[in-house]
């Protein structure tokens, strides 16, 4: 394989691996934007993966298991906002607690159900997605650069890749160019001028963990129901922290964090690729190290590249309505 198809494939799989990154951290901008910090990113993704892989293995219908792994994920991100918004808790407690209960029911749930060490059943056909081919995308595939890049790199993927990267416009539209999401910012910034102007607090950041649910929903049912053939326990293996760091690292811009979600997709895909390769200069690296690079390269980048991130002024702040 020639150097420029070896790129070919690295770019592939960086979107590939992005995809419930990005979901993940628009997610966190919805509802960090709106003063509320959410650290259970990871639990609501790995619950929305299990609900996916379970009940599309149960149904054999893709459609029923992104339904409900959006239900789960929502009535997750409720809990959290029931705990963090009514009852004015600890909005880091909540979300740690949630990724905790997730962690371990999961495992729970999927050995009582399916007497497989907490795995859901393989899936196939109608029970998964299947990848979108562009037209002639077959046809063109041997043309020099144009047709590894048209037939590799932009067709051949799952209809909630593309899903992912059209969210990203959508969410700046709806933060930056309509009400709500005016109201949204506001709200994450000053509280009490928005309940002065007569817009509920509460209702406003409600509706934020509600969003945020139905993307960490889309990003669970994008891991057991596209990326992989079924839950397997642990699945989201710290990508709900990585989405969050990508938050902090775009400055909780959504454009931004599409670029950060690909550069650590990216740092991802590179050292599944580089693992039992040896490096120029260096040789053989231990697999385990190249495993750990992502993470590396996510704590060397938050701490020296992204300059001062200042987040919403009200962002981890219970809303105490003044009488």
């Amino acid at each position: 394989m020639d150097f420029f198809h070896i790129i070919i494939a690295l770019l592939e799989s960086t979107i590939r691996v992005s995809v419930p990154l990005i979901f993940a951290a628009l997610a966190g901008l919805f509802t960090e934007r709106a003063g509320v910090f959410d650290i259970g990113l990871e639990g609501k993704m790995l619950g929305a993966a299990f609900a996916a892989g379970a009940v599309a293995a149960v149904s054999g219908s893709v459609v029923v298991g992104l339904l409900a792994a959006i239900l789960i994920s929502v009535l997750l991100a409720l809990v959290h906002g029931y705990a963090s918004i009514t009852q004015r808790g600890s909005q880091i407690v909540s979300g740690v607690a949630i990724n905790f209960v997730v962690a371990g029911s999961t495992v729970i749930l999927g050995e009582a159900w399916f007497r497989q060490g907490g795995r859901t059943p393989a899936l196939a056909g109608d029970a998964r997605f299947q990848t979108v081919t562009f037209p002639f995308a077959d046809a063109v595939k041997d043309v020099p650069i144009l047709g590894p890049i048209y037939s590799n790199l932009l067709s051949g993927h799952f209809v909630l890749t593309y899903l992912a990267f059209a969210m990203v416009p959508i969410s700046w539209w709806i933060l930056y160019r309509t009400r709500f999401g005016l109201r949204l910012r506001a709200v994450g910034e000053n509280p009490g001028a928005v309940d002065t102007a007569g817009i509920s607090v509460i209702w406003l950041r409600y509706r934020a963990v509600i969003c945020a649910g139905i993307l960490c929903g889309f990003a669970g049912a994008y891991l057991s129901l596209a990326m992989n053939a079924g839950f397997v326990k642990g699945m989201t293996a710290g990508k709900g922290y990585i989405a969050l760091a990508a938050l902090i690292f775009a400055k909780w811009r959504p454009f931004n964090i599409m670029l950060a979600c690909l550069l650590f997709g990216f740092l991802d895909a590179f050292a599944i690729r580089m693992q039992g390769n040896p490096l120029p200069l260096i040789g053989q690296v231990p697999v385990q190290l190249m495993q750990a690079l992502p993470y590396i390269l996510t704590v060397v980048l938050l701490a020296g590249f992204i300059g001062k991130a200042i987040p919403p002024k009200a962002g981890g702040i219970p809303y105490v309505k003044e009488r």
